[in-house]
């Protein structure tokens, strides 16, 4: 997902200024978007309303510097909602930043989009897991440098296992959860 959806998406909700938007995102949206440099926000500031999707209006303030407020123009709602309603692609890792955006910004604009990605992020990870659980997990090993732990390194690779599978597990239970919300009409928490 590209960043500009995500400031579409917030600004769906509100007008921000920019310094506002990057509060945002190292609080609340810390799970939504992976870290964003201040720069960078005003940079796609600049070139979303550049491209005509938002707007801004000087806020005079008193004893503090003049701030930008954005807003969504027409053109940027209708982007915002083809985002919303495009086809929904699993990344190839669970959890990705990818997932946590497209829901939390098209969940509140359309449910039956959010069911939709819920559903085909399910059905992805459930596929993983019957490809991959119960595969053939041994290490081989070919003239391995002499301080090559083996009985470590499996200890180890097993480990990474356990603690993959357990998060997979916990992400699949999440997802079923939320679709049961979604679908059922009660709050997803």
């Amino acid at each position: 997902m590209k960043f500009e959806y995500v400031l579409l998406g917030l600004l769906a909700r509100r007008p921000y200024s920019g310094y506002d938007l990057r509060k945002w995102l190292e609080t609340e949206g810390q799970f939504v978007w992976a870290r964003a440099h201040h720069s960078q926000i005003y940079r796609k500031l600049a070139q979303m309303e550049t491209d005509g999707w938002i707007r801004h209006e000087v806020d005079a303030r008193e004893g503090r510097p003049d701030a930008k407020v954005y807003r969504l123009t027409p053109s940027g709602h209708d982007v915002l909602l083809a985002c919303v309603h495009s086809p929904y692609e699993p990344p190839s890792r669970f959890q990705e930043i990818d997932f946590l955006a497209r829901f939390s910004i098209t969940a509140p604009l359309d449910k039956e989009a959010a069911i939709r990605i819920v559903e085909t992020e399910l059905d992805h990870r459930r596929a993983q897991i019957a490809k991959n659980r119960n595969r053939d997990r041994t290490l081989h090993y070919e003239d391995p440098l002499p301080e090559l732990d083996q009985d470590l390194d499996r200890q180890v690779h097993q480990a990474l296992h356990e603690l993959g599978a357990s998060a997979m597990d916990r992400w699949v239970a999440w997802l079923e959860r939320t679709l049961h919300r979604l679908t059922e009409g009660k709050p997803v928490q």
